[in-house]
C-alpha cells in the first residue's frame, strides 16, 4: 500500500479519491491522531490518476465559487427550531425546503456510539439529529455515492464543512441542478481519536457509558463569549445533562487536536465551494443590536443563483436581514485566514501517546 497524497498538510480527509477511483484500489485508514488519509493498493491500482485529478485541495480554484457573495442575518420564527439549533435555525429552514420537495438531506450525524458520521434522510426526524454541531471530523464513508444515486432521483441537501463540499463537488465533476450544497464556516474539524479517548475518560469519571452528546447547547444565551460553554452530555440510566469544558480546552483554547491540512486550509475566504454559507452571526449584538436574539442568530452567505432562490424560499420561515461584508469578516477569522497551530501541539500528542489523555489535558 503506498501513500497517494503529498504531505498531511495537503490532505483534508473528504474521501472524493477513495469514491471515485474505478478499481476500488484506494481505501481509507487511520494515522497515529485519529484522522483517515487514503492508501492506494498498488496490486489494484493501473495509474489512471484520477484519484490526482479529483482532489478538491489540487484542482485549481479548489471547486470554489467566483461570484460576489452576498451576506445576511437570519433568525427562524420558531422557538422549537431555536432551542434545538446551534444558532437562528438556518440548516432546519434550508432542509426543509429540500424536504418539501420529495428530497433528501444529507448531513452529521452520530451512530450508537456516538460516532460523528455523514448520512443521508428523507425525512425530518433524521434530520433533526443533525442540527446541532459536531466537533469531530466527520466521516463521510460512501454517501457521496449515495448521493449520485439519489439524485436521479430526487433533489438533495450536502451539509458539510468547506472541504467535504467541495469533495462531493469534485467527486460529481460539477452541481447538478437539483443538488443543494450548503458549507458550515469551519474553526477546524479535530481528532476522531481525541473524541473516543475524551468519551471513555467521562465514562471513568461517572461510572458509566456515555449515551448522549451536545458540543453546543442554549444553557446558555446566545453569544460568542459563551459558544465555548456549554458541552453536554448524559450518562446510562440518568435523564440528567452534566456539563464539561476539557475537550473545549483542547480544541479552541490549546489548538492541539485538529487536523494538520486545517492550519493551511484553502477554504478560509469569502469565496466558498457552496451555494450557501452557514454559521454564527457573531457581532451582531455589537452591529445591528436590534436583530441580536439570545436563542441565536444565524449567518446566512449566498454564493450562487440557487443560493439566492433557497433565501427567497426561507424568507417565509426567518426573519432576514442583509449586512455588509466587512462587518461579517471583522467577526468571522476563517474568512480571512485558516487558524495556526501552536508548537505545543507536538506535546500534547507525544504525552497522549505515552500516558494517555487524562495527563494531556
Amino acid at each position: 500500500m503506498e501513500s497517494i497524497f503529498e504531505s498531511k498538510e495537503r490532505c483534508c480527509g473528504c474521501r472524493a479519491c477513495e469514491a471515485k477511483c474505478p478499481r476500488r484500489a484506494i481505501t481509507m485508514a487511520s494515522d497515529e491522531e485519529g484522522f483517515l488519509y487514503p492508501r492506494a493498493d498498488d496490486k489494484l491500482c493501473v495509474g489512471c490518476g484520477l484519484c490526482v485529478r479529483v482532489c478538491p485541495l489540487r484542482i485549481d480554484g479548489n471547486r470554489k465559487e467566483s461570484g460576489e457573495p452576498r451576506f445576511f442575518a437570519a433568525t427562524h420564527d420558531s422557538e422549537e427550531v431555536l432551542m434545538n439549533s446551534t444558532s437562528g435555525g438556518a440548516f432546519t429552514a434550508i432542509s426543509d425546503v429540500i424536504l418539501n420537495q420529495g428530497g433528501a438531506v444529507c448531513g452529521a450525524d452520530f451512530d450508537d456510539g456516538l460516532r460523528v458520521l455523514h448520512r443521508v434522510t428523507g425525512s425530518a426526524e433524521g434530520r433533526d439529529r443533525m442540527r446541532f454541531s459536531k466537533y469531530v471530523q466527520s466521516d463521510v464513508g460512501e454517501v457521496y455515492s449515495i448521493i449520485k444515486e439519489t439524485l436521479a432521483k430526487r433533489p438533495v441537501l450536502f451539509t458539510g464543512t468547506p472541504c467535504q463540499c467541495a469533495g462531493l463537488r469534485s467527486f460529481l465533476d460539477g452541481e447538478p441542478e437539483n443538488l443543494f450544497v450548503c458549507d458550515v464556516i469551519c474553526h477546524s474539524v479535530p481528532s476522531p481519536l481525541v473524541w473516543e479517548e475524551y468519551k471513555r475518560l467521562l465514562e471513568e469519571e461517572h461510572g458509566g457509558r456515555v449515551t448522549a452528546a451536545r458540543f453546543r447547547s442554549k444553557k446558555y444565551p446566545w453569544s460568542r463569549e459563551n459558544s465555548n460553554k456549554g458541552f453536554m452530555f448524559k450518562i446510562e440510566g440518568s435523564d440528567e445533562w452534566l456539563e464539561d469544558g476539557r475537550f473545549y480546552d483542547l480544541f479552541i483554547r490549546k489548538r492541539a487536536i485538529s487536523r494538520p491540512s486545517c492550519a493551511e486550509c484553502r477554504f478560509t475566504d469569502t469565496r466558498r465551494a457552496s451555494d450557501m454559507t452557514i454559521a454564527d452571526c457573531f457581532g451582531i449584538e455589537k452591529q445591528a443590536p436590534e436583530l441580536y436574539d439570545s436563542r441565536g442568530v444565524s449567518l446566512v452567505i449566498v454564493n450562487t443563483p440557487k443560493g439566492a432562490a433557497m433565501l427567497e424560499a426561507i424568507s417565509k420561515d426567518m426573519n432576514i436581514s442583509e449586512r455588509p461584508e466587512a462587518e461579517i469578516t471583522a467577526e468571522q477569522q476563517r474568512l480571512s485566514a485558516p487558524g495556526k497551530f501552536p508548537p505545543e501541539r507536538a506535546a500534547f500528542w507525544e504525552t497522549l501517546r505515552r500516558e494517555g489523555l487524562k495527563a494531556a489535558l
